[in-house]
């Protein structure tokens, strides 16, 4: 268990091989519950190779020093990716930042 945001990762080896390659993080928000968007690979294992780009946005809660897991979303495709991106530009105008 993560004891730091900077500890959270969800990159998974099993026997010395990467299963699941986190590319990239970022934090969209801290405090006792924090969000983070994670960049991340699948490993295909019958090709050996590393399949598409997916992401993750997942919500930690601090409780007694640990970062627990409450919640994840995956956006499996970069399709829904872009679906998710043009909702939010259609229902958050640029005058509310």
């Amino acid at each position: 268990m993560a004891e730091t945001i900077d500890e959270l990762t969800i990159q998974c080896e099993e026997d010395g091989q990467v299963l699941r390659k986190q590319l990239d993080k970022d934090v969209l928000s801290k405090g006792s519950w924090t969000t983070i968007m994670f960049l991340y690979q699948d490993l295909d294992r019958k090709s050996g190779d590393y399949g598409p780009q997916k992401v993750s946005i997942r919500r930690y809660q601090k409780r007694d020093g640990t970062c627990l897991q409450r919640s994840k979303f995956e956006i499996s495709s970069p399709a829904q990716a872009r679906a998710v991106r043009d909702r939010i530009d259609a229902w958050l105008d640029d005058d509310d930042a």
